[in-house]
């Protein structure tokens, strides 16, 4: 049994470490700022392990890349927004469409809320909606086609 717990625990820092690496240090330009892979390591975790782990290495993830962006103020706000959004995304059977609706909108709309919390306004709140939206579907696209190719692989 701790054996196992032990390869669990290991898989995760290892899927978190490559999330944020992915999220931090791959970032892809957009009119409005940049995409990154983030979401798609939360995606392939929840995909790959479901809804525990997928929420683990979300929140970890989102905490860890904002610390070491030099935005603090975000990180309890990332680590909600991500952690929830890995937990829905794990959602599997019947339940698998409406997880991904709900991992979408939970991440999106904590963001609207935090900048909200942290006095950004309303119009800034709102302008974020579409980078999130692309960076969350980008991320759900990727995140499947990793998945599906460990799945065929392995």
């Amino acid at each position: 049994m701790t054996s196992n717990r032990t390869r669990t625990l290991t898989l995760l820092a290892i899927l978190t470490a490559l999330s944020v690496v992915l999220g931090r240090f791959v970032m892809i330009p957009t009119p409005t700022g940049f995409l990154t892979l983030l979401d798609a390591g939360i995606y392939f975790t929840s995909f790959y392990l479901g809804s525990k782990s997928g929420a683990i290495v979300g929140g970890l993830s989102g905490f860890l890349i904002d610390l070491l962006a030099g935005y603090p103020q975000w990180m309890v706000h990332s680590l909600i927004a991500h952690g929830l959004q890995g937990y829905f995304a794990g959602w599997t059977g019947k339940k698998r469409f409406l997880g991904l609706g709900l991992a979408s909108f939970v991440m999106v709309g904590w963001y609207v809320i935090g900048s909200l919390i942290l006095g950004q306004g309303l119009g800034a709140a709102l302008f974020g909606i579409w980078g999130n939206l692309a960076q969350n579907f980008f991320g759900m696209l990727v995140g499947y086609l990793a998945y599906q190719f460990l799945v065929k692989k392995g």
